[in-house]
């Protein structure tokens, strides 16, 4: 694990890296009951999960007393990373299927991220506001921009504006056809942050809400 996240993320503090390198016994452990994350990629999980999810503290670090919403976690990614990361920051992890939920409660209560909150709802029941909607590989930019915008709130503490994060792949050329014109969209490569190949073609991409 320290191999891994140290070089990109020197600062991590010794609790973080103790709920880090816990994440791998415990979603080994947890994924033999159900299957939360691919079978093929649990042996990666550094990389294709927990890196990939912090490819969004690259790009935004989320302040104190701000909130976050993590549509459709599954097995809470990228919001479990990101809430190890940002420990004064309250995470709304989020996903219709009741079983990843309570994987997700039971791993953040091992941890004790007590800045997590799991709940099993769907995007249109969530009645609190954040400051940013986060996601992966839940749906088109469009379909997520629809049910994110009602949830936003209006008072910006952030110097980007309250919007939609979303960690994408591939080519996006298709999912911006479907946006307005007058929509701002900003992209990042995850190739530019971390050197290992499954980045290539990775992005993170923001749309202002």
């Amino acid at each position: 694990m320290s191999s891994l996240l140290l070089p990109y993320f020197p600062d991590l503090d010794e609790r973080q890296q103790a709920a880090f390198a816990q994440l791998q016994p415990l979603y080994t452990e947890w994924n033999e009951k159900i299957n939360v994350i691919s079978r093929k990629d649990i042996a990666e999980l550094y990389e294709r999960h927990i890196l990939h999810s912090l490819a969004i503290a690259k790009v935004l670090r989320f302040l104190p007393g701000s909130a976050v919403l993590d549509l459709g976690t599954g097995g809470g990614i990228p919001g479990i990373p990101l809430a190890i990361m940002f420990p004064e920051t309250k995470f709304l992890l989020a996903d219709s299927i009741g079983k990843k939920i309570k994987v997700v409660q039971e791993i953040a209560e091992t941890l004790g991220l007590s800045n997590v909150t799991a709940r099993h709802t769907r995007a249109e029941e969530v009645k609190e506001r954040f400051d940013f909607v986060i996601t992966r590989g839940v749906a088109p930019l469009d379909k997520l921009l629809i049910w994110s915008r009602p949830l936003l709130k209006k008072k910006h503490l952030h110097a980007i504006p309250n919007g939609l994060i979303a960690l994408k792949g591939g080519d996006l050329r298709p999912e911006f056809d479907t946006l307005h014109r007058n929509e701002y969209v900003e992209t990042w490569r995850i190739a530019d942050f971390f050197k290992e190949p499954f980045f290539e073609e990775k992005y993170v991409v923001y749309v202002q809400g």
